[in-house]
């Protein structure tokens, strides 16, 4: 519990006192987000380089309160430095995204093949258990390359990543808490402590985003801590064994996971690389409905705890199924908003439509009662 609430401590203390210095230095460099595209929803320039004082608190805390972190430690320390600089780099230059791949590659060939991160088995999913060295370390490639990017997408609302990073961190922090393995939760509840102190300064209106600087990490870390949780959670050895692991893992996920997922897998249909922009985000979807960036923040955590809340409680149901049933949940919300999101824009330009035929009508009559001719009053109408 000390090496908790050390590490806690310090990742909050350092990023809070950090974020207003790396304000005003971004500000004095103008380096900031220009909302130059029909994508961003901020109004001005915010500076976005708030991933720095989340990683100078994370890191600092996870290697002071770290009681033995070993090697294990020291090559995960080494995937976040690739991910700090890829992220910093993208912020400040902007990186084409196929170099931005090949940086993630590099940070999760290290968790790979040095950290012992690896998904060896798919815990009864369709019947498969134990799977092929090559196919467990493509699987695992897969994962930590969708977990991290996952967090980066979503980042698009005034305070949305900073707290489903949060969220799910303490998810995992006070499971593995529980199962005795200080190494990941003093991780977890560093990066934690670390989100806490950044949405301080992250909340609407915002006054610095985290940038890829930011949600690349926030995305690691979590990336790490969810193959790790289903590989301690399904084993019958563990102190704190969980049925159904895998789908819990992907219900503490669940809101930037599936929106990832859905978005790839959109854009990949459509022929269009995955990495391509767009305005088809769950919470583009719920600003378009009106929603501010607070209530639309309120909405995904909130719906991410239920989720969360009720693959725990049908976790005898086995992977398969709940997994299937978080499928269609999430694609079920999506349509309601889809749809609700057209009929909202189908009604608004019918009120348009009627207004402008209401005006020309208005017009015409008025014309013709001043004694101008039907074909000049068609024409002036027009």
């Amino acid at each position: 519990m000390d090496h908790l609430l050390i590490g806690s401590i310090i990742a909050f203390l350092i990023t809070f006192s950090a974020i207003p210095i790396i304000i005003r230095v971004a500000e004095m460099k103008h380096l900031f987000d220009v909302p130059d595209d029909d994508r961003k929803v901020h109004i001005n320039p915010v500076p976005s380089l708030g991933g720095i004082g989340i990683f100078a608190g994370f890191i600092l805390a996870l290697l002071i309160a770290v009681p033995n972190g070993g090697l294990e430690l020291q090559f995960m320390a080494a995937s976040f430095m690739v991910i700090f600089f890829l992220g910093i780099k993208d912020d400040i230059v902007v990186l084409t995204p196929l170099k931005k791949f090949l940086g993630q590659l590099v940070a999760a060939a290290i968790l790979v093949f040095k950290g012992g991160i690896l998904i060896q088995s798919m815990h009864g999913f369709f019947g498969i258990h134990e799977l092929p060295y090559a196919l467990s370390v493509a699987l695992t490639f897969f994962t930590i390359i969708v977990v991290t990017n996952s967090f980066n997408l979503i980042d698009g609302v005034d305070g949305l990543a900073g707290s489903l990073g949060m969220l799910a961190t303490c998810a995992f922090g006070v499971y593995f808490f529980l199962a005795q393995m200080p190494l990941y939760s003093v991780m977890a509840f560093s990066m934690s402590g670390a989100l806490a102190a950044f949405l301080i300064f992250n909340v609407s209106p915002a006054k610095i985003f985290m940038g890829d600087t930011g949600s690349l990490l926030v995305g690691t870390v979590n990336s790490i801590l969810v193959i790790k949780f289903i590989q301690v959670a399904s084993s019958a050895n563990s102190v704190l064994s969980i049925p159904s692991a895998p789908a819990v893992g992907f219900a503490i996920l669940f809101v930037p996971l599936f929106d990832t997922l859905r978005i790839f897998s959109y854009r990949i249909l459509s022929r269009r690389s995955p990495f391509s922009p767009d305005r088809n985000h769950v919470h583009h979807l719920l600003l378009e409905k009106g929603c501010s960036h607070n209530m639309v923040t309120f909405l995904a955590v909130a719906f991410n705890v239920l989720i969360i809340a009720l693959t725990f409680m049908g976790r005898n149901l086995g992977n398969t199924l709940l997994l299937l049933g978080l499928v269609s949940v999430g694609f079920s919300t999506i349509s309601l908003l889809i749809y609700t999101n057209r009929t909202k824009r189908r009604r608004f330009f019918q009120t348009i439509r009627g207004q402008k035929d209401f005006e020309i009508e208005t017009k015409v009559i008025t014309l013709k009662a001043t004694g101008t001719t039907g074909m000049e009053a068609e024409e002036i109408a027009h």
